[in-house]
């Protein structure tokens, strides 16, 4: 699917039309949120293990190369294979080309923030193979043709009416008069369809949470179980994931791991945590005869060093998210791509580039929410603040903005002048108030559309404070 940023602000509005949407928005939110502060409160040290995960992932980013480079030792030691890709079409080529190789026909999928970044499902559909989403969010959203809505819960927009109506289109062999109004139903019958597919798949392809430089492990998180089965069954299993995601130890992966699902659903630990080290071996029971990982750096690399190189602490929890006061109103799909929200509207400028994704840097009130949970303290206010500024010197902010800047920017440098006009205006909005209140007014009807604007109360801060100092 090509990027839809550019329409942010026609898809938010209509994201604030739809009744299904807010209904899941204000059923779902504040869950993650009561979750997570259960879980800080309950672990006393969970502010020192942010500042270590921080510093682990600062110092990971300060020595990429070393780490890629060991990483990509340990791996092939233990019998696997890693490749190298630049870009998105670098990435799709080479896991065509193994699939391809391998004869594969259905290819089952674990979540993977990455694969829908470069597009892998349309290049293996258009390969002629069949990639079936084991995840069941991922499923869900697949059978519809949607992007992900969320970093964590991919089908968080939906109702559960909207569920078992897709099932009853898809799944043709469902009995007509069996009753799916439930939960545990729904979820039967998701297992019912995808549990011969981890048998018949030929290709298994996952995601990583982390990479471990030392031991050459790859790490998934998951609750469902979906993604062992997935890696385990094929003969083949891929691991797409992308560099940043490099951690040196075990023991660091350890530190990342008890903030991670804290973070993202309040659990203390994810149900399934499994790490990843090479194909089977000869006393392995079970697992894949052939191992590969793709390393995507798709723009990556070119943030290191920038302003911009804290993003890449991101561990993809989706905290941010769920505590975004904009996403919360507009969900996922209004962000026109692969990343939602807060952390979203940072990455999305840099992957595709600010002139394709200039709504997004604006798609804040600066809270500060992001960052106040941000397991690995990414300054996501400072970071939307540096990509409006590359947005202003590249001169893709709108004419009346633009405008309106320069003649608060002439104002400001003449104090005396902007006194007066603070004053004059202080006059005006007072006036134009009723009952402290300002229902209409010109160059703002974007904000007394929907809302009042509090009307000034007759003097400015410089006033009121002059007559204090008296």
């Amino acid at each position: 699917m090509q990027p839809e940023t550019a329409r942010f602000k026609e898809l938010s509005r209509a994201a604030l039309a739809n009744d299904q949407l807010q209904r899941s928005m204000v059923a779902t939110g504040p869950q993650f949120v009561l979750k997570r502060a259960k879980a800080r409160a309950a672990l006393p040290e969970f502010d020192d293990l942010r500042n270590a995960a921080r510093d682990i992932k600062n110092h990971v980013l300060a020595h990429l190369d070393v780490y890629l480079e060991k990483f990509e030792a340990r791996v092939q030691a233990a019998g696997g294979h890693v490749h190298w890709a630049e870009t998105a079409e670098e990435a799709r080529a080479i896991i065509l080309n193994i699939c391809a190789a391998k004869k594969a026909r259905l290819i089952t999928k674990g979540k993977s923030m990455v694969s829908e970044e470069v597009g892998l499902n349309e290049a293996l559909e258009g390969a002629g193979h069949t990639p079936v989403e084991t995840d069941l969010g991922e499923y869900l959203i697949q059978i519809r043709n949607e992007r992900p809505s969320h970093i964590i819960a991919p089908a968080v927009h939906l109702r559960r009416e909207q569920i078992e109506a897709d099932f009853r289109r898809v799944h043709t062999d469902l009995d007509p008069a069996r009753d799916l109004s439930h939960i545990p139903a729904l979820v039967e019958e998701a297992r019912r369809v995808l549990r011969q597919n981890y048998l018949d798949a030929d290709v298994g392809i996952t995601g990583a949470n982390f990479l471990v430089a030392g031991t050459g492990s790859a790490i998934i998180v998951t609750n469902e179980g979906n993604g062992d089965l997935t890696r385990l069954m094929p003969e083949t299993h891929i691991v797409i994931t992308s560099i940043e995601k490099i951690v040196p130890t075990l023991e660091d992966a350890s530190t990342l791991l008890r903030v991670l699902a804290r973070s993202a659903t309040g659990q203390d630990i994810s149900t399934y945590t499994t790490l990843m080290t090479g194909p089977r071996r000869a006393a392995d029971p079970d697992g894949p005869e052939e191992f590969h990982i793709v390393l995507l750096d798709n723009g990556r690399s070119q943030v290191l060093g920038t302003e911009f190189q804290d993003m890449l602490r991101c561990i993809r929890c989706g905290a941010c998210l769920n505590h975004c006061p904009v996403y919360q109103a507009v969900g996922g799909h209004a962000y026109g791509w692969v990343y939602p929200g807060p952390i979203g509207s940072v990455v999305t400028p840099a992957l595709i580039g600010i002139e394709n994704a200039a709504n997004l840097p604006n798609a804040s009130t600066f809270c500060g929410r992001c960052e106040d949970v941000c397991p690995v303290r990414i300054p996501l206010p400072r970071l939307l603040r540096h990509w409006r500024e590359r947005e202003f010197e590249q001169h893709l902010t709108p004419r009346t903005v633009r405008s309106g800047l320069g003649a608060w920017a002439f104002l400001a440098k003449r104090p005396k002048l902007y006194g007066l006009a603070m004053r004059l205006a202080a006059r005006f909005l007072n006036w134009r108030g009723r009952a402290g209140r300002i229902a209409s007014l010109p160059l703002a009807r974007g904000w007394t559309r929907t809302r009042d604007l509090p009307a000034a109360q007759g003097k400015t801060f410089t006033e009121l404070w002059r007559e204090r100092q008296k």
